[in-house]
């Protein structure tokens, strides 16, 4: 994991010499991928990284801490991820990973970067139409077998309608679940690592309670005035079907529904029960600048989506093209917005905290991506060492 500010082999002599306790209180200062640096650079720090104290309170840190990870679309043999976290607001990770992919024999096909949780990231292929799992601290790679919908493209994967979940308890085994419409009805599909099998249930019409019990939410399709997700409480429980709709009295003045004749002001992205949605107006030259931004939530009976709060004057930028991803944990709505304007991207990290009512957001530094196109973005916690 490369990163300008890498100790020297020199440096690295010099450390060697303090006390070990010392040396671990600097290297839980760092984030992980400077950590799995450190770790394959001497044979010292690789003893020190790999003590079990160390190792326990390293990964109680990177429990909490959030990461961004973007994928640009390049050759294979050039394959790298660009990390951003909230610990280190200063600067992107450059991890390689296109020693990791050999194994997996793309023949150079440019690739997808579908999800990620904990330690696993998911790529697709379009030509092979095959997904990979990448275990970036095992090194490890996957492949995953066809769904029962078969082999699918890269266009075939809705990031608001998959999710990628892995065993916190760092076993490296994970479940990827992902929702579609078969014969007009909402049907789950996971995946599980452990028995390398997939698994498909008809989800049943009703309501719970969404917000909290651990639900899983897969975006299945919306509309103007009504959403179709699945929810999903675990293996023995069976997915239900939420159809949560806008409250006809309250949308006169909210940025609600899909405005067909003026959709490019609004971008609507979704996940983990919320609904974010961002207002733009033309700039009078031909770019799109933010206004605005809306957080909706599912209600706690999941007939309804809810306004949880607005931010108005958040961001002003142009932009000529935008995405966003979403992720809710413990109560923070997190999301990144992605905008690209005359090949530049820019991206922007939004927070809400639903406990205290907060917004909070920041631009990130550049990436060095002007000219690529993007292949892929998501958010990820809990990155662990073995």
């Amino acid at each position: 994991m490369d990163n300008h500010r890498n100790p020297t082999p020199k440096n690295a002599i010099g450390l060697c010499l303090l006390p070990q306790e010392l040396i671990q209180n600097i290297f839980l200062s760092l984030v992980l991928p400077e950590i799995i640096r450190l770790k394959l650079l001497n044979k010292s720090f690789s003893r020190i990284i790999s003590d079990h104290a160390f190792v326990r309170q390293c990964n109680h840190l990177s429990t909490s801490t959030t990461w961004l990870f973007v994928y640009k679309k390049r050759w294979l043999r050039d394959a790298v991820l660009h990390a951003f976290t909230d610990r280190s607001s200063d600067r992107w990770f450059r991890i390689p990973i296109a020693d990791l992919l050999k194994p997996a024999h793309f023949h150079g096909e440019d690739l997808y970067f579908l999800a990620a949780s904990n330690n696993v990231f998911l790529f697709a292929s379009n030509t092979v139409r095959e997904v990979v799992a990448v275990n970036l601290v095992a090194v490890t790679v996957k492949r995953i077998p066809p769904s029962p919908l078969g082999p699918r493209g890269t266009s075939s994967w809705r990031r608001s309608g998959m999710k990628l979940v892995a065993d916190p308890s760092g076993s490296g085994q994970f479940r990827f679940m992902f929702a579609e419409f078969v014969a007009n009805r909402p049907v789950l599909f996971v995946y599980d690592s452990g028995s390398d099998t997939w698994q498909s249930r008809e989800a049943e019409e009703s309501v719970v309670a969404p917000r909290g019990g651990g639900h899983v939410f897969l975006n299945v399709v919306h509309g103007p005035r009504e959403s179709v997700l699945v929810a999903s409480s675990g293996e023995r429980s069976a997915p239900v079907v939420l159809r949560p709709r806008f409250d006809e009295g309250r949308t006169g003045n909210l940025t609600v529904g899909f405005s067909w004749g003026s959709v490019i002001d609004r971008l609507h992205v979704y996940g983990d029960g919320y609904m974010m949605i961002v207002k733009s107006e033309g700039d009078g030259e031909g770019a799109r600048v933010l206004k605005g931004v809306e957080l909706w939530g599912l209600g706690l009976e999941g007939r309804k989506w809810e306004l949880v709060s607005a931010a108005r004057g958040v961001i002003r930028k142009p932009y000529a093209a935008m995405m966003g991803c979403l992720e809710e944990k413990n109560g923070v709505v997190k999301a990144a917005l992605v905008s690209n304007c005359e090949g530049l991207w820019d991206m922007t990290w939004l927070s809400f905290d639903t406990k205290w009512n907060h917004w909070t957001w920041m631009p990130l530094p550049d990436c060095k991506m002007k000219g690529w196109n993007m292949a892929g973005i998501s958010f990820s916690s809990g990155l662990t060492l073995p």
